[in-house]
């Protein structure tokens, strides 16, 4: 990386990126960006679990698929990688320790003046289980930024949410602040196959991985009609880390969630951000240039 483009220490951006990496196809880029971006002080990957609706052993898939991205990268062994929660939460008031949720604790409760920015490309569970293993973390300097969650103000079935909706109203209720970037936001992420051949195919066996693969999902998952596009929905968390201000959001009292995954505004909890609207362009764009230098550097 050029000099230019290298930020002074005190001045990077603290970040934990939590990830059920093996879930979809885009979690794979939102990792790679991550680990491309010279702003952010990375200080590790917590790879989660998405439920059993694809069978057993998703805490495992996405960890092998964490450790595939970095050996692919030729950075395995140089970037800390702890595993989550093997399931949701059973209840809000029992937690699930783990390597991962140890991380979230240590590094919130380091006397650091920087914000630590703990990104959640899937369910809540470790956040959850950090905040009712050691309460004090709420009061720190922490920021949860979370893609999950259906369109205000109704809310709904998602993904993300219905993999552990107890860690949800634990996290919503809490007072770490919260980033939500909903539904309406992630599936505006779009990119077309003949963007991902041209601007990624090409970049050497991590950018034919990240095509291959999101290409075979679709086939698997998509196999009643033709497809050619895919939503880059975890993107958004590495945006806003990078520049909150690549998106429109609103302050709003942080709801909490029924048994149907609605939202419930009860207004006792403390104001959240949720982006209503994000730059894609910058995102993509981003990502696609970090990835070429990346390649030319290799």
């Amino acid at each position: 990386m050029d000099p230019l483009f290298i930020p002074e220490p005190s001045k990077k951006v603290r970040v934990i990126l939590n990830t059920d990496a093996k879930n979809e196809a885009d979690d794979q880029y939102a990792i790679v960006h991550t680990i491309l971006t010279p702003l952010f002080d990375l200080h590790g990957i917590i790879p989660a679990h998405f439920g059993d609706r694809r069978g057993p052993g998703s805490l495992r898939a996405s960890h092998e698929e964490v450790l595939k991205l970095l050996d692919l990268m030729d950075l395995k062994g140089r970037i800390p990688v702890h595993a989550g929660a093997e399931k949701a939460l059973p209840d809000e008031k029992t937690p699930l320790p783990s390597e991962g949720s140890a991380l979230i604790i240590k590094e919130a409760m380091k006397d650091d003046p920087r914000p630590l920015h703990v990104a959640f490309l899937g369910p809540l569970t470790d956040m959850a289980s950090a905040l009712l293993e050691e309460p004090a973390i709420a009061e720190r300097n922490v920021r949860v930024v979370w893609i999950g969650g259906e369109d205000w103000p109704v809310g709904g079935w998602e993904f993300n949410l219905c993999n552990d909706v107890n860690a949800a109203n634990v996290v919503f209720r809490s007072k770490a602040e919260l980033w939500q970037l909903p539904s309406t936001i992630y599936k505006r992420m779009a990119v077309s196959y003949a963007e991902l051949v041209e601007k990624v195919h090409d970049k050497g066996p991590l950018g034919k991985y990240l095509v291959e693969q999101l290409v075979e999902w679709n086939k698997r998952y998509h196999p009643h009609g033709p497809i050619e596009h895919r939503s880059l929905g975890d993107s958004p968390a590495v945006g806003v880390m990078m520049y909150p201000e690549c998106g429109w959001f609103e302050w709003r009292p942080a709801p909490e969630f029924n048994a149907e995954m609605n939202y419930v505004h009860t207004g006792r909890n403390r104001p959240i951000r949720v982006y209503r609207a994000i730059d894609q362009r910058f995102i993509l764009e981003d990502f696609f240039a970090k990835l070429a230098r990346f390649t030319r550097r290799s």
